[in-house]
């Protein structure tokens, strides 16, 4: 997939299919462990349980190319994973 920023917390994205989709980052974070950029976003979709659906790539943070690479390992998405949990815990607490 490639993305194509329209400012900064926005972009759009072009489906498989043709379809033009507008995301918005949530947040991106660099690992030293894999030493690459994740970006984590949402296009505020709706699984069956009535949450939003949110999805997350490795990036080019340099701005190289504007593609979005997938998520490689079951590592990454774990770590991925308990980000958004400690985030989704402090919101609970305000």
């Amino acid at each position: 997939m490639k993305e194509n920023a329209v400012n900064p917390g926005i972009f759009t994205m072009k489906e498989e299919n043709g379809n033009t989709v507008e995301c918005e980052v949530l947040f991106t974070f660099d690992s030293p462990e894999t030493q690459k950029s994740y970006l984590v976003y949402t296009d505020h979709s709706k699984t069956e349980n009535g949450e939003i659906r949110v999805f997350a790539n490795i990036y080019d943070k340099n701005g190289g190319t504007k593609n979005l690479y997938p998520i490689e390992t079951e590592e990454e998405w774990n770590t991925i994973e308990s980000i958004l949990a400690k985030l989704e815990e402090k919101s609970e607490e305000k």
